[in-house]
C-alpha cells in the first residue's frame, strides 16, 4: 500500500499509516462542508482509497468521469468539466475545513491544484506551506463551485418544500460558523453595511406556498401509534431556504435584528418599517415588482418554458434565458440571477433582491453575497463606477447534475 507523502521543511515527519489517513477522512467527511453532499464524500473517499491501495496512477479525470459520474467510457472531458468542478469544489471545502483553528493540528488531507491523487502531511508548527496552500484555495479560486447542500429542484415549483418555521433553525445553525466568519473579514461590510447602518430591523421575504398534504401526529398517550391527517402547511422552496439561511446569518452575526415573512403575509406596511430582503423570483410577487422597475428585470414566454432576465437598455438581446426543456431534460444547464441593492421611491427604504430565474440561480445569489472575495470583486466595480449607493447586478452559474457553481458577474449597473 501506497501513501503519498510530502515533506516540507528541514525536518521530515514520518509517513502517516493507512488507518489513520481513514480516520481523518472520516472526520472531513462528517463535517457541514462534505455531509450535506453526495458527490463530494464520493469522490474523495474513492481517490483517497485508490491512493491507499498503490493505484494512484488509475487516478485520472476519464477514470473519475466513468467510476464516480457514470459517465461512458468515451464521453468528452472537454465538454463535460463534471470531475474538474468537484474536485475544484472539494479543495474548498478542504481549505475551509482546515482553516478552522479546531482543526489545525489534525492529518492534512489535500487534493493538490492540477492533481486528483491526494497527499497526506502532518501539520507543521510555525511555517506550515500546507495550510498556506489550502488559505490561498479561499481566497483565489474564484473558479470553484460553492457549496451546495440543498438538493436540485426541476422548476422554481415542482419538488422539495420545507415547513416555514424550520428555517430559523437551520439560520441558528449557521450563524456561530458566519459570526467567526465575520471577525475575521470585512470583505461583506461593503455591501451590507447600508443595511446594518440603519436603526430599523430587516424583513426578509420569502416565497410562500400552501400545501395541502398528509402529516403523522403522535398520540399524546401512546406516542408510537401515529394518526394521519390532512393538513394545510405553509411552506417554501428548499432552494429559497439556503440563501435564506446565508442572508440571516450574516444579518445574525452582526447582531442586527430581523423578521421572516412570508411573501403572501407581506404588505406595503411592512416593508415601509425598514430594509427588507427579497428572496426568490418567480415564486415571490414582490421580488418581480421590486425589479420590474430596474434596468435589469425578468421575463418569460405565456408557457412559462422560457424564462429570462432582460435588459431594459437592450431589450431585443437574449443572453441570459432559462430554457425549460434544456433544464427538465439534461439537468446540465447555465442559470442566472439578480442581485439588487437600493432605495424604494415606494417605501423611502432599503430593498434587497437575491433571486434566481431556475433552481441554483437564487442560491448561487445568496453564495455571491456571503462571500468575502465576490464581494471585493463587486466593490472594485463599484469604485469604478464611481461609489454610486444603488447597484444591480447579473449573475450566472453553472449547473452541473443538478447543482451549482460558483456565480459569475455578467453585468453590473449602478446609479
Amino acid at each position: 500500500m501506497a501513501v503519498n507523502m510530502q515533506e516540507h521543511g528541514p525536518t521530515a515527519q514520518r509517513e502517516p499509516r493507512a488507518d489513520e489517513v481513514r480516520d481523518q477522512l472520516s472526520r472531513l467527511l462528517a463535517n457541514p462542508f462534505f455531509s450535506h453532499s453526495k458527490r463530494f464524500p464520493t469522490f474523495l473517499r474513492f481517490v483517497v482509497e485508490e491512493t491507499l491501495a498503490g493505484d494512484s496512477e488509475n487516478i485520472k479525470e476519464r477514470t473519475l468521469g466513468i467510476e464516480i459520474f457514470g459517465r461512458d467510457a468515451e464521453y468528452d472531458t472537454a465538454s463535460d468539466p463534471i470531475v474538474r468542478v468537484t474536485a475544484a469544489e472539494i479543495r474548498k471545502r478542504v481549505a475551509q475545513y482546515y482553516q478552522d483553528a479546531a482543526h489545525e493540528h489534525e492529518l492534512r488531507i489535500t487534493l493538490p491544484s492540477g492533481s486528483y491523487v491526494p497527499q497526506f502531511n502532518w501539520p507543521k508548527n510555525g511555517n506550515d506551506p500546507v495550510l498556506k496552500e489550502l488559505a490561498m484555495e479561499i481566497a483565489g479560486d474564484h473558479a470553484t463551485a460553492r457549496p451546495q447542500p440543498a438538493p436540485a429542484r426541476a422548476a422554481r415549483h415542482s419538488h422539495g418544500v420545507l415547513i416555514l418555521a424550520s428555517v430559523s433553525l437551520a439560520i441558528l445553525s449557521v450563524a456561530s460558523v458566519l459570526l467567526w466568519q465575520a471577525m475575521h473579514r470585512s470583505g461583506l461590510d461593503f455591501f451590507w453595511q447600508p443595511v446594518m447602518a440603519t436603526n430599523d430591523p430587516v424583513l426578509l421575504c420569502i416565497a410562500d406556498q400552501l400545501q395541502y398534504s398528509n402529516i403523522a401526529l403522535r398520540d399524546a398517550a401512546e406516542p408510537t401509534h401515529q394518526v394521519v391527517l390532512n393538513d394545510k402547511l405553509t411552506a417554501i422552496v428548499v432552494d429559497d431556504v439556503y440563501a435564506t439561511v446565508k442572508v440571516a446569518g450574516v444579518l445574525q452575526s452582526n447582531r442586527k435584528q430581523y423578521s421572516l415573512k412570508g411573501e403572501g403575509a407581506t404588505n406595503l406596511i411592512d416593508l415601509r418599517n425598514g430594509p427588507t430582503v427579497f428572496i426568490g423570483a418567480f415564486d415571490n410577487a414582490w421580488t418581480l415588482r421590486l425589479t420590474n422597475t430596474l434596468r435589469y428585470r425578468f421575463s418569460n414566454d405565456a408557457a412559462m418554458t422560457k424564462m429570462s432576465i432582460v435588459d431594459s437598455m437592450a431589450p431585443l438581446k437574449t443572453q441570459w434565458v432559462l430554457d425549460r426543456s434544456v433544464q427538465m431534460a439534461t439537468n446540465n444547464y447555465r442559470d442566472y440571477a439578480i442581485i439588487a441593492r437600493f432605495t424604494d421611491t415606494n417605501t423611502g427604504k432599503l430593498a434587497v433582491a437575491v433571486a434566481g430565474i431556475g433552481r441554483g440561480g437564487t442560491i448561487a445569489a445568496g453564495e455571491f453575497l456571503t462571500d468575502a472575495a465576490d464581494q471585493a470583486q463587486l466593490k472594485r466595480a463599484a469604485q469604478a463606477a464611481g461609489d454610486k449607493k444603488n447597484m444591480e447586478i447579473v449573475l450566472s452559474t453553472q449547473i452541473i447534475d443538478g447543482e451549482p457553481g460558483s456565480p459569475k458577474m455578467e453585468a453590473a449597473y449602478f446609479w
